[in-house]
């Protein structure tokens, strides 16, 4: 019984603890920037790869997921008639959900994974601890300037996303399924303002900050070598993955009484 209860429990304070560390490199990022200890020739060559090593990807993924969902929200509303309500729905669920959460799992994938096997690479042979020789934080060095470009990068790609996600929304929409532009402009005018815009904003800064705490994390504790980068690596980015699945939820449930759903 007391090995059961043990096996139960060792999960709940291994995610305790790692809750816990996550914490802790947080706290140490403020301090660095709070410091004014920013590499900025660092930041901006990481907002150079995260910003616009990036673009490709959001744009494709964006254009894409606004026209499938238009695509797929058309053929059930077209059967009851309400087919000039498709540029409104695509809208709200470009900026609300989908444009911030595939914004934040492509990063996951591309530039989470690159951070994690790039610490986790200079921790295993020791160019971390050989930061910490010089006299430099290793958080000051490597965490605080990906933040920082992260911080400021992640805006400028959602918007990417949601522009092209609409446009190509429109184009399904109004010019192969002939939708009078008016009536599509109309809907869209009517369900989405700027609060919208914000909602997926405030999700997008946070899904970048959970892909850079959690990226770095995996590699500064990275370990037994070439094997350790490799299962840091997976490791931050199936994390990553599920945190951005989890916090979305929860985000939408408090932004929601911030800023809510327009009414028509």
């Amino acid at each position: 019984m007391t090995g059961f209860f043990q096996r139960l429990g060792r999960p709940v304070v291994e995610f305790i603890r790692y809750l816990g560390e996550l914490t802790l490199l947080v706290g140490e990022v403020f301090q660095s920037i709070f410091r004014h200890k920013i590499w900025w020739s660092l930041m901006w060559r990481q907002m150079v790869n995260i910003g616009f090593g990036s673009q490709l990807q959001v744009i494709v993924t964006g254009a894409f997921t606004g026209a499938v969902f238009a695509a797929q929200v058309y053929y059930k509303f077209n059967q009851l008639g309400f087919e000039s309500v498709v540029g409104g729905i695509v809208a709200l669920a470009m900026c609300r959900e989908l444009g911030p959460v595939l914004t934040g799992l492509m990063l996951t994938s591309r530039v989470g994974a690159a951070m994690a096997a790039e610490i986790g690479t200079m921790k295993v042979t020791e160019q971390v601890d050989a930061l910490r020789s010089l006299g430099v934080h290793p958080v000051d060095f490597l965490v605080s300037p990906r933040m920082l470009a992260m911080f400021f990068s992640v805006p400028i790609l959602i918007a990417e996303s949601l522009m092209f996600g609409m446009a190509a929304s429109r184009l399904i929409v109004v010019g192969l399924y002939s939708v009078p532009g008016a009536f599509y402009d109309d809907q869209l005018d009517k369900n989405t303002d700027l609060t919208d815009l914000w909602f997926g904003m405030s999700k997008g800064l946070v899904f970048g900050i959970l892909i850079v705490l959690i990226a770095c994390h995996q590699g500064l504790n990275a370990s037994r070598g070439a094997v350790g980068v490799g299962k840091g690596t997976t490791s931050a980015v199936v994390y990553t993955s599920l945190a951005i699945l989890i916090v979305n939820f929860f985000l939408t449930i408090v932004l929601n009484f911030i800023w809510p759903v327009a009414r028509i």
